[in-house]
């Protein structure tokens, strides 16, 4: 769902309970809309380098709705993009046009371009950029490739990558997965273990146990240059793997030492495109590094052939009382 920033609070504190009225409108509505859990908030951006300002919002399952505000969602800021152009912020997307969006949340640069676009429906390459290129120790916890978790049933190595989003890697083998197809099979034991791992994760992050980050991911080698993944969202498993999750996982392929680079095979060369397969596909990712190194640099990361699909808009008379301005707030989604 895409609400429009300029039109709401600002501060967490006041914004909350205007986005706890919005979750339960659509909740009341039903026809699916209950099942939304990502909010994005827009605006025309105030940089000059940006078209679009993006803040993300995930909401946590409960019987009353809570919000995390940290991290990001790639798919939701594509999404955006094409709100965005409905409303008339940016132009009226075509192929190889580009939308620069500017994530508040994490301070993301996101480069939106359009592959194909149909009416209601549109297909992007995802840039996310880092200006200047940053060095690839300064994206690992501590500055290391992997670290050591103690969580409730062991303990485990794992890559604590942030890229986007802070990210979790372990190598499923450690946790007893044979293969693809095992780790692909919803296996309620493999969840819990990885839900342990993850609140172990977020206590070295000093991130709340019951946040939404950091993301966390199983992960095999499916083949050379390709990683099969199998990743964990909000409340449960992901059906493929979130855009940010590609970016982290296609980033960490590059850097010397991390589980995502022991797994990569051919892929973990600099310019040489990774390819993830999830229970629901694959995908392609490039990351632009100038070599593995802790010392090396990443310049962007690149996703191509990722869809959205506008399917419509309500007024939210409920967030009148938190309205910032006359008009209603609208909701897209």
């Amino acid at each position: 769902m895409t609400l429009p920033a300029d039109a709401l609070p600002e501060r967490e504190e006041e914004l909350e309970p205007a986005l706890r009225e919005a979750v339960r409108h659509l909740a009341e509505h039903g026809g699916g809309l209950e099942k939304i859990t990502k909010i994005a908030l827009i605006a025309p951006s105030r940089h000059p380098l940006f078209d679009i300002d993006y803040r993300f919002v995930q909401v946590m399952p409960g019987t009353e709705p809570r919000f995390d505000f940290h991290g990001s969602c790639g798919h939701s800021v594509l999404s955006s993009v094409m709100v965005a152009s409905r409303l008339g912020w940016v132009h009226r997307l075509a192929p190889d046009h580009r939308v620069r969006v500017n994530v508040l949340n994490n301070g993301d640069h996101v480069v939106c371009e359009v592959d194909d676009c149909e009416r209601d429906r549109a297909t992007f390459t995802a840039h996310f950029m880092h200006h200047p290129a940053v060095c690839l120790d300064a994206l690992t916890y501590g500055g290391g490739p992997t670290t050591s978790l103690v969580y409730e049933d062991g303990s485990i190595t794992a890559s604590c990558v942030s890229v986007s989003n802070p990210y979790v890697f372990v190598n499923a083998a450690d946790l007893g997965v044979r293969d693809a197809d095992q780790l692909f099979t919803d296996d309620p034991r493999l969840f819990e273990v990885l839900q342990q791992i993850r609140s172990a994760a977020a206590d070295v992050y000093g991130l709340p146990r019951g946040g939404a980050f950091p993301k966390i991911a199983a992960l095999l080698p499916d083949g050379d240059g390709t990683i099969a993944v199998r990743a964990i969202s909000v409340p449960t498993w992901h059906p493929t793997i979130a855009l940010t999750g590609a970016v982290c996982v296609g980033a960490a392929s590059k850097m010397v030492g991390t589980v995502p680079y022991a797994l990569a095979g051919s892929a973990a060369v600099p310019g040489a495109p990774l390819t993830i397969r999830t229970a629901g596909g694959t995908t392609a990712v490039r990351a632009a590094v100038t070599g593995n190194t802790p010392a090396d640099t990443l310049a962007w990361v690149s996703v191509a052939q990722k869809s959205v699909e506008f399917t419509g808009s309500l007024t939210l008379e409920r967030l009148q009382p938190y309205a910032q301005k006359e008009a209603l707030p609208y909701a897209h989604r």
